[in-house]
């Protein structure tokens, strides 16, 4: 093992929380405050394991179907965003509905209706079962075709390849999606582009940042949960970018010790549904084995904020 002077830790800022994943969490919990458990929510509110059971030990009950909540009940949509039909079931079982769909999903949700509308064919850029993915295709399930990654664009058939439009998972590699789009162009010319990039800039920022640490460091540990897209991808991001290992944990005792054999430099970062206090948890650990040095590495200053649900505010304004 290296002495403890060469020893050292770079940590990406940005991480952890996004603003949607700081707006959802924060409706659960204002909901259970305001209302009084149980509290019920559909899927995962956010992909990451300790946030959810956390809330569940405040009085959320996480469900994976509409059907599941007892009629005239609160439920809570999760920032991945759902389908119309979603909204209809709720309706239909006279369910109180708050709805915390990531703003940036909501717009990709609006891009979706408006190039249906003008009859594009729709390439969604994505993952296969993804929650955001399915509300999505929801939103105009005649016109989206699913694309995962380059390899998928050889499989790609539209009515008409002068009217097609693409979209994005807003989680998604950066860099893949990119080269997704580019086989996608050389396929269909005229291929158009949403009004905006459609990968969320939390997603970019911390992709930035692992890339800038992953030149640096022979390990990467990314603090997340296996569910968590935009975790996953950061792992896959330090790899790329210079990293010898990089592994995705929950917690610190995931962290296997035979990984810093060897190792001077560890870069940390967290996916954006992964809370602060996780990080200082990993950093605490490797405090004990000798990587006490840390330096913070900024690639980008974020100062994104969302406002909660309105459903939520009427009520607190009501109060």
């Amino acid at each position: 093992m290296t002495s403890t002077s060469q020893r050292k830790v770079l940590l990406a800022k940005p991480r952890g929380y996004c603003a949607g994943v700081d707006r959802a969490v924060q409706t659960v919990e204002i909901a259970l405050d305001k209302y009084g458990p149980p509290i019920y929510v559909r899927k995962q509110i956010v992909h990451n394991v300790h946030v959810v059971k956390t809330l569940e030990e405040r009085g959320a009950i996480f469900v994976d179907e509409t059907e599941e909540v007892p009629e005239g009940a609160i439920v809570v949509f999760s920032a991945h965003g759902v389908a119309p039909a979603v909204h209809e079931e709720a309706r239909s079982r006279n369910l109180r509905t708050i709805d915390a769909t990531c703003p940036l999903v909501t717009k990709v949700h609006k891009e979706a209706v408006r190039f249906a509308k003008e009859d594009y064919d729709i390439l969604l850029i994505g993952h296969e079962g993804h929650e955001e993915v399915i509300g999505t295709t929801g939103e105009a399930p005649d016109h989206i075709h699913l694309v995962d990654g380059p390899d998928d664009v050889a499989n790609v058939k539209v009515r008409d390849p002068e009217k097609v439009a693409w979209l994005s998972q807003t989680t998604l590699s950066v860099d893949e999606t990119t080269a997704t789009v580019a086989k996608l162009r050389e396929r269909f010319p005229k291929l158009i582009d949403p009004p905006s990039d459609d990968i969320c800039y939390a997603t970019q920022n911390r992709q930035t940042a692992v890339k800038e640490m992953a030149a640096r460091a022979q390990l990467v540990i990314v603090v997340g949960s296996a569910n968590s897209s935009n975790s996953m991808r950061l792992v896959e991001v330090a790899k790329e970018h210079g990293a010898d290992n990089a592994y995705l944990v929950d917690y610190p005792e995931q962290i296997d010790p035979a990984w810093l054999e060897g190792v001077t430099t560890v870069g940390v970062t967290s996916g954006a549904s992964v809370p602060e206090e996780l990080v200082q948890g990993v950093l605490a650990w490797l405090a004990e084995r000798g990587f006490g040095d840390v330096e913070e590495i900024e690639s980008v200053q974020e100062s994104m904020r969302f406002a909660l649900p309105h459903e939520l505010r009427k009520d607190l304004r009501s109060a």
